[in-house]
């Protein structure tokens, strides 16, 4: 029973189950079919508002096309404008205000530049011949505006402003003459001593300002834009052509003369020594003045332009250069002569100085021409003085001089060759460099010695030559006592004394003493022997006097007074012949003196001692005993002492 009740009860709650789900089907059924029917609706809404949607799209993109084209037309018309203000600034010209003027070029360019970007404009063409037009027009304006504005600037530079930029030790002394170093025309860069070497070579120069600052910057924006336009070549002709001839003119005003090889060959030697002279001024002043100057302004115009700067300074100094250069080598290239050496040694320290400044300011491709002929000359000079150099010892050798001093005083050639030989320790190093150039050897000190020592035997050997020239013996070996002596004396107080030796200088003292005692032996043994008791032996008749003073039979008055006469005779015929022989050396004429006076003034008072009182008791005695040994002494003091040269050569 009670389960029966539990079954009914399952039965009634699976019912109510049932009907709950049919319920809730039936609702879904009608949920899905009102969607259904909302989303047919939806999609005829759709399909209904698709022509609307199509139309707002193409409005907004046809007001997106217009955007667009208005900004391209506002582009375009921009740049209209920029032209159109290029164009007013252009026609206006440069001068007013050369950097505006500047600027409308360069905008002119980014016009031109934009128009070529845009191939599908109608009128691109047209746009774009009228801007090349333009600039082109621009740019003529900017080569004259160049030029114009270079030529006003560049004015030749007084030679006053150039000695400005010189060292003190090299500025002309106020008295002298135009260029010259000194009042005396010999130039500063004469003086060879280390000293001055050194302090020319740690020497200060500024160059010359030859455009002013303020005006280079705006020559430089005028060549770059006309670079940029490919105008180089016309750049190059106009800075060439003006200032090239700014340049020649600035170094006419300081003396720069063309010569021609011509020229110099017909110059008499002291005119020519004084040309070289200047012109070693004029080198160091251009290549370190003037071309320096030169330099500083191409490189600041012409800056980020290497090739072309190098080009330009290299066509503008060209002719210059070639000016001082053809000179050079003209010397150079002359015929050598022994006065010629220091000039040559000379005009090669002045280039070997300014090697590393030709290097530097010549630098580049461009300037190779103008290096190597500069280089080409200082090796030319070196040759031609080494070779000068080598004829000299020979020239000195074979010197056939005619000319006599008729006083046997110390010879033209021997000062001249000592002058030669002292001058030559003033050039030390740059005979060195010149040894080192051609022999590639260490020693040069003792390749120097060498040389001087030939020379010195050279001298000696002509002189010997020479002093056969003398009939009297005496007058031989007096002659070489004093070049020897001279040769000596001047090798002892130089620096020729460290490089040839003690030695060398005691073997030709000697020699110097051996020619003063052939001198006394040839002068003075014939008049000796007029004091000589030898021959006075009485051969019979007169009256006689022994050889201690007392009356003897041993000694002839006659013989005695004929002694006397004779020496007498002959004391007076070289005190006028001796007078008029020189000895230049007072302490060697002193001492010349005094060995004769040693020898004959003793000879003398024991002659007069011995014989005197036999010519004394006689007749007339002072006939026969004319001096007295003080005479003697006194008249002994004027010999050697060159006067009356105009006497007839012996």
């Amino acid at each position: 029973m009670g389960v029966a009740v539990g079954m009914d009860s399952l039965t009634e709650r699976a019912a109510m189950m049932r009907e709950s789900l049919q319920k809730s089907q039936t609702i879904t059924d009608k949920v899905v079919s009102i969607l259904g029917s909302f989303d047919h609706r939806l999609s005829a809404l759709e399909t209904a508002m698709r022509p609307t949607q199509i139309r707002t799209h193409s409005i907004r993109k046809a007001h997106e096309n217009i955007d667009k084209t208005l900004k391209v037309a506002e582009v375009l018309l921009a740049q209209f404008d920029v032209s159109r203000q290029a164009e007013t600034k252009i026609h206006r010209g440069p001068h007013e205000d050369l950097e505006s003027y500047l600027e409308a070029i360069g905008q002119l360019r980014g016009n031109i530049q934009f128009f070529r970007s845009k191939k599908g404009f109608k009128s691109n063409d047209g746009v774009l011949n009228n801007a090349n037009n333009l600039l082109a027009k621009a740019i003529s304006n900017l080569e004259d505006e160049f030029k114009k504005l270079l030529l006003s600037y560049s004015k030749p530079v007084e030679p006053d402003r150039l000695f400005d930029g010189l060292p003190n030790s090299l500025r002309p002394s106020s008295e002298s003459p135009g260029h010259q170093g000194d009042s005396n025309g010999k130039n500063p860069s004469n003086n060879h001593s280390e000293h001055q070497k050194s302090n020319l070579e740690n020497a200060v120069y500024t160059p010359p300002t030859l455009i002013p600052p303020r005006i280079l910057p705006l020559l430089h924006d005028l060549a770059q834009q006309m670079v940029q336009a490919g105008h180089q070549q016309q750049l190059l002709l106009i800075y060439r052509d003006t200032r090239s001839s700014v340049l020649e003119e600035s170094l006419q005003k300081l003396g720069v003369e063309k010569l021609s090889k011509e020229d110099v060959q017909k110059m008499q030697w002291e005119v020519l020594e004084a040309k070289i002279g200047n012109w070693i001024h004029f080198m160091r002043i251009a290549v370190k003045l003037l071309f320096a100057g030169e330099r500083i302004v191409c490189d600041q115009i012409f800056e980020g332009f290497d090739s072309l700067t190098d080009q330009c300074f290299s066509e503008v100094t060209s002719s210059s250069v070639s000016v001082l250069l053809s000179f050079g080598d003209a010397i150079a290239k002359s015929k050598r002569s022994p006065e010629k050496l220091f000039v040559l040694l000379d005009m090669y320290e002045i280039m070997r100085e300014l090697h590393s400044e030709i290097e530097l300011k010549f630098k580049g491709k461009a300037c190779t021409e103008i290096r190597e002929a500069a280089f080409g000359l200082t090796k030319r000079l070196a040759q031609t003085a080494q070779e000068t150099f080598g004829d000299f010892e020979e020239a000195v050798e074979k010197d056939a001089t005619k000319t006599a001093v008729l006083d046997g005083t110390v010879h033209p050639l021997t000062s001249y060759v000592i002058n030669y030989v002292k001058f030559l320790f003033d050039y030390q190093s740059t005979l060195k460099q010149l040894f080192q150039e051609f022999d590639n050897k260490d020693g040069t000190g003792s390749q120097l010695a060498s040389v001087t020592m030939r020379i010195m035997q050279a001298l000696q050997t002509n002189l010997d030559g020479k002093s056969k020239q003398y009939r009297d013996l005496a007058l031989t070996h007096l002659f070489l006592m004093n070049n020897i002596h001279y040769m000596v004396r001047s090798v002892r107080r130089s620096e020729a004394k460290d490089l040839l030796g003690d030695d060398w200088v005691q073997r030709h003292r000697r020699i110097v003493q051996q020619h003063a005692n052939q001198y006394k032996r040839n002068g003075w043994a014939k008049i000796l022997q007029c004091l000589s008791i030898q021959g006075l032996a009485s051969s019979g008749g007169g009256s006689s006097v022994g050889v201690d003073g007392g009356n003897s039979s041993g000694a002839s008055r006659a013989l005695v007074k004929e002694r006397f006469k004779t020496f007498n005779m002959q004391f007076e015929e070289l005190h006028q012949k001796q007078s008029q022989w020189a000895v230049p050396d007072t302490e060697l004429r002193e001492s010349l003196r005094l060995a004769v006076a040693e020898v004959l003034l003793p000879a003398y008072r024991s002659f007069v001692k011995r014989f005197g009182p036999l010519v004394e008791n006689g007749k007339n005695p002072q006939k026969y005993i004319k001096y007295s040994a003080e005479d003697l002494e006194r008249m002994l003091g004027e010999f050697f002492e060159g006067k009356n040269l105009n006497e007839p050569r012996r």
